[in-house]
């Protein structure tokens, strides 16, 4: 197997560094004016920064929802399209980014109507992106910001949708935790499991790699080893996990994810549990499913901290359940007869088949059952 690793994006983590945005816009060339600025809340536009974009012609425009749809996708197009940015800048968490990367691959085409746009993403129809992007992650935990694929929701067809093209990583990542600092405990613990998910994930997918396995192991033991902290309210936690987060992205941003994100998707598109709480309670069942298979487990196991698929599924409901999460599918309202149905939406293309176990309907529902309801034993010790 030949190891191979690309991303481009020129990657700068440290608190503060949201300050080099201007520095960083001006290297993309002198003639990148216009900028448009996609944040998660108003609150982004009185940092200081913004004080200092002087140079530039800034839209700034405010975009709350999660998980984009492509109904909200093209009403953001028709605000923007007439401004023609040259560069954009996503602040915010990986739904914000979703719909800046999207955006890039947009701005030359007449886009007549939600249909078209649906066509073009689902048969991959778009070309190299017109627009260059900057990703500014308000959350630790998608790794958006080093990956070059964008995920738009669908409720109408039932469907998650990925805009992918390997032309849109973003120019630069600028990875600064002071900005994740004040968000939620429910929103920092369920985004850094998230990511721990991503690099699990991307250390045993069929595309996996030499690069990607080094880093995922350290954006895991990064995130395993200060959870404890973050569940503290300790601040020095948050920069922990901006790098684990920023880690883990670059690992599957070659790999893709497994079976994890594939079983996850219907489960936030229909009953509203948050992708990274999903995602995670799926872990342990897939850890378990896929170990005899994988080389390198005793790697894995050590940079998780646990001895087996149990602790950790122990240990995950715990951290969701001190942040106020629930932590089993019959917690969050889901009818034990529609298992089955959630079991064929589950099989995602491009996820369920990058799994090194084979998928199959039965085993996704095995899966869902296992993590009905919750682990007999809370798990009380810390790692």
């Amino acid at each position: 197997m030949i190891n191979s690793y690309y991303n481009p994006v020129k990657t700068m983590e440290s608190a503060g560094v949201f300050l080099q945005l201007p520095e960083v816009i001006k290297s993309m060339g002198s003639e990148k004016t216009r900028v448009l600025v996609i944040a998660w809340c108003e609150d982004v536009f009185a940092h200081e920064v913004f004080q200092k974009m002087g140079d530039y012609s800034v839209e700034k425009l405010v975009f709350t929802e999660s998980n984009p749809t492509v109904e909200q996708l093209f009403q953001v197009y028709l605000e923007t399209k007439e401004f023609s940015p040259e560069v954009v800048v996503a602040v915010g968490g990986g739904s914000i980014m979703d719909v800046a990367k999207s955006l890039c691959c947009m701005y030359e085409k007449e886009i007549a109507d939600e249909d078209e746009l649906r066509i073009l993403i689902q048969e991959k129809k778009f070309g190299p992106p017109a627009v260059r992007w900057i990703g500014v992650p308000t959350t630790a935990g998608t790794g958006s910001e080093v990956t070059c694929w964008a995920t738009i929701w669908d409720p109408k067809k039932d469907a998650k949708r990925s805009l992918e093209n390997h032309d849109n990583y973003a120019y630069a990542a600028l990875v600064d935790s002071d900005l994740t600092k004040n968000i939620p405990l429910k929103l920092a613990v369920s985004s850094a499991l998230d990511a721990a998910a991503h690099a699990v994930e991307s250390y045993w997918a069929k595309g996996t790699n030499l690069v990607s396995r080094a880093m995922a192991l350290q954006a895991v033991s990064t995130i395993m080893e200060n959870m404890g902290e973050l569940l503290s309210g300790k601040a020095e936690a948050h920069e922990a996990m901006a790098q684990g987060s920023m880690l883990a992205g670059m690992a599957f941003s070659n790999t893709k994810t497994t079976a994890c994100h594939s079983i996850s998707y219907p489960l936030t598109m229909h009953y509203g549990i948050p992708h990274g709480v999903a995602v995670s309670m799926l872990l342990a069942p897939v850890l378990k499913m896929n170990a005899p298979v994988v080389d390198g487990m005793e790697e894995l196991f050590h940079a998780l901290h646990i001895k087996d698929a149990e602790t950790l599924r122990k240990y995950i409901g715990y951290c969701l359940k001190q942040s106020g999460h629930p932590n089993s599918l019959k917690e969050w309202g889901v009818k034990r007869e529609e298992l089955s149905h959630l079991a064929e939406l589950g099989m995602t293309k491009g996820r369920a088949d990058n799994n090194p176990v084979e998928l199959t309907q039965e085993k996704v529902l095995g899966i869902l059952e296992s993590i009905y309801e919750e682990a007999n034993e809370a798990y009380r010790s810390a790692i």
